[in-house]
């Protein structure tokens, strides 16, 4: 009788970084999966003394690339896709109020959210993410959508004190918010939070329902915040207090919060993040398209703050790379301190993984490559002229140009890229579906 162990799925690469431990890169290893969990990693020349496949298992021979953890982007608006390069080089007010809100009134519907999520969705899969973190509109449908393409996901619930296409107000952000917590509580792949947009759009009492309702239904919440030095000086101007402060006073601030941007701050709003446990999302591209300042990264994480890294909507970044997200914010975390030794290459890429893991609150799913933990991986091939020679391979990961070299992505053990190859979502209808929606909003901007 054999005594080799049955899996369902073998993974073979020339590198391999787990993550954990840290600053770790295995040669010649294998990550060896069954039923979506990793149950093994080893060097891959004792796996068949050990393991055999199953009847209908699967085995990729990565002889030229490197695996890492599925990349996490942690804040975004997925169905803005659709509104990409709509109104570039704006300031954030002028852009927000003026273009994307007005363009967002006429044409925001069930339909452009899930359109604009699978666009979104196809993008970061062949960029090489798995996980994202969501603030927008009909969030069941995003929902629905993630589920259907197989991605993971913290889908957020909108909340704002004046009328959108969702919801009238906060009664019904409120009533519809738990219908959709209801349904999605048992999803393996998406989890159901709040998203208040900002502490300049939602006034006291709608928060302190969230921090309730949040309590109750042990939902995470994600809030922009100090995304500019405009939105402090008027929090101090008018209410007395800088917005942390607020929200600490009204709860809001947990570690299940996640801090978006936080551009504009200073030791109190440190302290305030220290006790509260809550995180921060950098979004370095965002930030620099719209101007909006430089988030103090080094300093954040010598305070011990959990930082994590996302890329925003595609209307304020016009991308979804997190491999590009990496290199921006490596590159600006050591010009920011002035200090080139600031964030690693291996430490950016822990914000794009495990960092952002513990910010959704699903470090113990996912996030790196461990035994036990849910199978969410992603291969990128090395072998570009422009990579060569390779010493060091997560600096050439981070530091040079690599989306285009991400080849296969799996999440829960299941590919949702082969070969460069989409496998959940249609590419060209998606494509097809994107041009259709560029030209009906171009034209009724035209009229305007």
């Amino acid at each position: 009788m054999s005594n080799l162990i049955t899996v369902d799925l073998i993974i073979t690469a020339r590198w391999m970084v787990p993550v954990i431990p840290a600053e770790t890169v295995l040669t010649d290893h294998s990550v060896l999966i069954n039923e979506g969990e990793i149950v093994a990693i080893m060097p891959s020349a004792d796996v068949d003394s050990s393991y055999v496949l199953s009847e209908n298992g699967k085995r990729w021979d990565l002889k030229d690339h490197i695996l890492i953890p599925g990349l996490i982007n942690s804040h975004g608006h997925t169905p803005m896709s659709l509104l990409k390069g709509y109104a570039d080089d704006k300031a954030l007010k002028t852009w927000l109020e003026d273009h994307i809100w007005p363009a967002e009134g006429q044409h925001v519907s069930a339909q452009f959210v899930e359109d604009g999520t699978k666009l979104s969705m196809a993008e970061m899969i062949k960029n090489g993410t798995t996980c994202f973190a969501d603030m927008y509109f009909f969030p069941e449908v995003s929902a629905k959508a993630c589920e259907s393409a197989g991605m993971r996901a913290q889908i957020t619930i909108p909340v704002m004190d004046f009328p959108t296409a969702w919801a009238s107000g906060p009664e019904e952000y409120f009533s519809k918010g738990e219908v959709v917590l209801d349904t999605f509580k048992d999803s393996e792949l998406v989890t159901i939070g709040f998203g208040p947009h900002a502490p300049y759009t939602v006034s006291d009492g709608p928060i302190k329902d969230i921090v309730r309702l949040a309590e109750k239904w042990q939902a995470p919440i994600q809030i922009h915040l100090h995304e500019t030095a405009f939105e402090v000086e008027e929090a101090i101007k008018t209410l007395g207090q800088r917005p942390t402060e607020r929200l600490r006073d009204l709860g809001l601030l947990t570690p299940s919060t996640q801090c978006v941007h936080m551009t504009e701050i200073d030791d109190t709003d440190i302290a305030i993040l220290q006790e509260s446990g809550a995180h921060v999302v950098h979004c370095p591209e965002s930030n620099l398209k719209l101007a909006s300042g430089f988030c103090p990264v080094d300093k954040l994480q010598s305070s011990g703050i959990n930082v994590a890294l996302g890329t925003d909507g595609s209307a304020s970044n016009n991308d979804l790379d997190m491999l590009g997200e990496m290199r921006t914010a490596a590159m600006l975390a050591k010009a920011v301190s002035k200090n080139a030794e600031a964030l690693s290459a291996h430490k950016a890429l822990e914000m794009a993984t495990m960092n952002g893991a513990k910010a959704l609150g699903i470090s113990h799913l996912v996030g790196s490559l461990e035994v036990g933990k849910q199978a969410d991986l992603c291969a990128i091939a090395m072998s570009d002229l422009a990579l060569q020679p390779i010493y060091h391979p997560i600096s050439q990961l981070v530091y040079c140009n690599n989306s285009h070299n991400v080849s296969h992505v799996w999440v829960n053990g299941k590919a949702l890229l082969a070969d460069r190859t989409l496998q959940t979502l249609d590419e060209q209808e998606v494509t097809a579906s994107a041009v259709r929606w560029g030209e009906a909003i171009s034209a009724s901007a035209n009229n305007d």
